[in-house]
């Protein structure tokens, strides 16, 4: 599933190419995708913003549609040849053409005429989420840190992926009750959940199989990757073999040396 690095990839992708177009024509495939044309034909879009692992298109003078990629989700505004066919929604813009393809159907998209319906946690790289909130976070839960990390209630935005990345970088091991980290372990894992998000937008996010950006190219965080699928791989830190385990039904990795 994208995490907050390619959805804010695919926004900064969308933000240059659509805002300010208007929307001419809207084409529902998808006979679940239910909308109300009459509140979005002819708007402009104003603004396109991401809140966690949403793509947020803010329609002018009121509305918004809301996008969750989920697990095979893409909005393209090129596509690439054969997935087309996917498409389960079209935004004639009189710039183009945005299609939300979504191969498996497990994506959404929602239309708001009250601003954003989701209650979210904190937004990682935000102002707001500094050293002390999140001690305030970590210190009264007893459930391993990761599945801490990866609750949307709490952080927007961490999936699977990121977790993993910042707590290796943090030398914590996953499995740790969060209530456990200390005051500079918390802070070292405050600057590890920043700085691998950061890396990672800057590398356009990461691309195992479905996620594209905006112009349907590859991310290419991937090929940064420390812990996250390489099992047996030997940890750029110790060398000490990659182990994976299972928490909350998802694989989860750690250097067993370095994490602990």
């Amino acid at each position: 599933m994208p995490e907050l690095p390619e959805v804010e990839t695919i926004v900064r992708g969308l933000r240059k190419a659509v805002v300010g177009a208007q929307v001419e024509k809207l084409q529902v495939i998808d006979p679940h995708i239910s909308l109300p044309e009459k509140e979005i034909i002819g708007k402009r879009i104003a603004a396109v913003e991401r809140r966690g692992k949403y793509i947020i298109l803010r329609l002018e003078p009121h509305g918004s549609l809301i996008f969750h990629l989920r697990m095979s989700g893409r909005l393209l505004r090129v596509c690439p040849p054969g997935e087309g066919k996917y498409s389960r929604l079209v935004l004639h813009l009189d710039t183009g053409v945005l299609r939300f393809i979504n191969p498996r159907r497990l994506g959404t998209v929602e239309f708001s005429d009250n601003g954003f319906p989701h209650k979210l946690g904190l937004e990682p790289l935000g102002s707001a989420f500094t050293v002390r909130r999140l001690r305030g976070i970590v210190r009264h839960s007893r459930s391993p840190i990761k599945l801490v990390l990866m609750n949307q209630h709490k952080i927007a935005g961490l999936g699977n992926i990121y977790s993993a990345e910042a707590l290796w970088r943090a030398r914590i091991d996953p499995r740790r009750p969060a209530n456990s980290l200390t005051a500079p372990e918390t802070r070292a894992l405050h600057t590890g959940i920043v700085e691998v998000l950061k890396d990672a937008i800057n590398h356009m996010g990461t691309t195992f199989s479905d996620y594209r950006t905006a112009d349907g190219d590859k991310g290419g965080f991937q090929e940064f990757l420390a812990v996250y699928g390489k099992t047996g791989e030997p940890c750029p830190r110790c060398g000490t073999e990659i182990e994976r385990i299972k928490q909350g039904g998802r694989s989860t990795y750690l250097c067993p040396k370095c994490q602990i």
